[in-house]
């Protein structure tokens, strides 16, 4: 194999090194956003739910008075 060769395959590696980098650093940023939106939907779903049990203690209150 001479030089030239072996600078297109060193040429071919490395650009097929950088495209597979970059399709894992877009999958990992998916995979965080999916997670961040998960989280915010818990969290929303948590704090409706402490929202009901405050206006369920509430009514209860003002039903024994």
């Amino acid at each position: 194999m001479d030089s030239n060769q072996a600078s297109y395959n060193a040429g071919q590696a490395k650009g097929q090194t950088q495209e597979k980098a970059s399709n894992l650093t877009e999958k990992a940023s998916n995979a965080a956003q999916s997670a961040r939106e998960s989280l915010q939907e818990a969290g929303q779903q948590m704090q409706a739910k402490a929202q009901g049990a405050v206006d369920a203690v509430k009514d209860s209150t003002n039903n024994k008075n």
